[in-house]
């Protein structure tokens, strides 16, 4: 007896959240290599992404980013990423450098 798999339809519909997570992902990869502005200002870009993608697609092509409503998804997604962008471009001579 084989497993079932997923259809094509269920794979596609996490395309955008994969492209945020590689995002992230990105970010983490920068940070490790002590480069934690660029990190932090790929991550509020990622978050970025993710409050575009979920406002102009479908809940059934969102997927796993429609956490609850639309207008929820992206106040929360835009209003975190522009408060880490805000924090990655103002924050200088802190512990990490600049």
């Amino acid at each position: 007896m084989s497993t079932p798999r997923p259809s094509r339809a269920a794979i596609l519909e996490q395309v955008p959240f994969a492209l945020v997570l590689v995002l992230v992902a990105v970010a983490g990869l920068r940070i490790a290599q002590y480069h934690w502005r660029q990190g932090a200002i790929i991550i509020g870009g990622a978050l970025l992404v993710a409050a575009v993608f979920r406002a102009v697609l479908p809940i059934a092509r969102a997927g796993l980013l429609a956490i609850r409503g639309r207008g929820v998804d992206v106040l929360t997604y835009s209003g975190l990423g522009l408060v880490i962008l805000f924090f990655a471009f103002t924050i200088t001579n802190g512990p990490f450098g600049t």
